[in-house]
């Protein structure tokens, strides 16, 4: 499945040649910032010096790691090589300056912090892009008849363009949701051994935060705090239930017995090994399950919050696990569920056909209130509505072909309302007269 996603900008942010590029990036920025301070002696030309020759390679630090058993200590021998490499003869080694007064923390906190908003802004995107989507198509099926259904269970007239709308507006939701993450995360660190700066100036964090992007943490204990990762990977969760939400929704109407819509289903395509008719909502059913991962996900980063005193390392090993798999997990997510909905496969006749197939019962709610208008307590009316409702669910249960619930009440001595009445109450747009009043709030939602 993910070795055929075709998208792999979000991949590359998890990979070691990325996390390796900010952390050259942090080292070389804070170095620029102590020549700028002129406090420990670094040179602005070796500064200078650091930035043209700092490189390094993945394969150059994992082989020193295996001696090492660090990976902060590998990568900066690795870089020392580069730097050091081409000086002229007798010159003092420029190396010694980078990681001046910092500790590993300051380093990969700070750098993770950065992957995290770059991995979030792509998820901004994806957000904006099927929010988009939804917007659009809600208007094309503004006045497209459907059923609406509580607990499974035909209720009352809707169109189908509800339904796409109240989908952009979770995905504006989980936009607002995800951009406070953003914002929480988007800090750096670089305070030394428990966030004291007993060797090294706070101009240094500022600077490099500022060339970043990031902000300042105002008190880190040598780590950020891993409430504000938490806050990321709870949002990442809460909008994969946003897109599991949706996805049930297309296997709900995907059923055979309801088919009001189905996820595409391309020629050629296969549906079963077995049973070759079938035509399975097998891209949803995989949206459903990946949200399981990326919530589960979400309990790593509460457990992470907690650490020893200033700091420990439990927290490490998990987040680097379940912070790319999440964020990966769920661009995938968006991947399959933006042209799914953009070419979902509607079955507009199909769904006027389901809203009569309760042969009129989802018109009981406007023939209590009809009643009610005429002088009836609500108690009586109830009794009258519900016993003819009840002889209609027997007959449709029983699969006979008896009156229909408008017949029923035509029938009923009990039932005072008259023709004219029945006329009125059983048009299903006579539930929709305030639709608009949806449809406005929804042309005025921006992505």
């Amino acid at each position: 499945m993910i070795e055929r996603y075709t998208r792999p900008e979000m991949g590359r942010i998890w990979e070691l040649q990325n996390k390796f590029e900010i952390w050259k990036e942090i080292e070389i920025l804070a170095c620029e910032a102590q020549a700028e301070l002129d406090t420990c002696g670094i040179t602005r030309e070796e500064a200078a010096w650091i930035r043209e020759h700092a490189d390094f390679t993945v394969e150059r630090i994992d082989e020193i790691e295996q001696v090492t058993n660090h990976d902060v200590i590998a990568f900066l021998t690795n870089m020392a090589e580069y730097i050091d490499a081409d000086l002229p003869e007798g010159a003092e080694p420029p190396s010694r300056w980078v990681h001046y007064g910092m500790t590993s923390s300051d380093l990969g906190d700070t750098a993770l912090c950065y992957q995290i908003t770059q991995a979030c802004d792509i998820i901004l995107a994806d957000i904006r892009r099927l929010g988009a989507t939804c917007k659009k198509r809600a208007f094309e099926f503004k006045d497209t008849l459907c059923v609406g259904r509580t607990h499974g269970i035909s209720a009352e007239p809707m169109t189908f363009g509800m339904k796409f709308g109240s989908w952009a507006w979770a995905l504006k939701r989980a936009e607002e949701r995800m951009e406070a993450a953003r914002a929480a995360i988007a800090t750096g660190a670089i305070s030394g051994a428990v966030g004291s700066y007993s060797s090294i100036d706070p101009y240094v964090e500022q600077y490099v935060c500022e060339k970043l992007g990031l902000t300042p943490d105002p008190l880190s204990t040598q780590v950020v705090a891993r409430d504000r990762h938490a806050q990321v990977m709870t949002c990442l969760a809460t909008v994969a239930s946003t897109l599991e939400s949706i996805a049930m929704q297309v296997r709900l109407l995907q059923q055979t017995d309801v088919i009001e819509a189905e996820e595409p289903f391309k020629k050629g395509q296969k549906g079963s090994s077995a049973m070759p008719h079938k035509r399975n909502p097998i891209t949803v059913e995989r949206v459903c399950g990946l949200s399981r991962v990326v919530k589960s996900n979400s309990l790593v980063a509460l457990d992470d919050v907690a650490l020893w005193y200033e700091r420990d390392i439990s927290h490490s090993g998990a987040e680097r696990v379940a912070l790319a798999d999440s964020f990966i997990a769920l661009d995938y997510m968006f991947y399959k569920m933006q042209p799914l909905l953009e070419n979902l496969f509607t079955y507009p006749a199909k769904m006027e056909h389901n809203l009569w197939r309760t042969r009129g019962l989802i018109f009981s709610s406007k023939v209590i209130l009809a009643l009610v208008n005429t002088g009836m307590t609500r108690e009586d009316a109830y009794v009258v509505v519900q016993r003819n409702a009840m002889q209609v669910w027997e007959d449709i249960q029983n699969a006979v072909a008896g009156p229909t619930y408008r017949e029923r009440l035509e029938a009923d001595p009990d039932c005072t309302l008259t023709a004219a009445q029945l006329d009125e109450i059983f048009d299903p747009w006579a539930f929709l007269q305030r639709k608009d009043a949806i449809f406005e709030r929804l042309e005025a939602l921006e992505f």
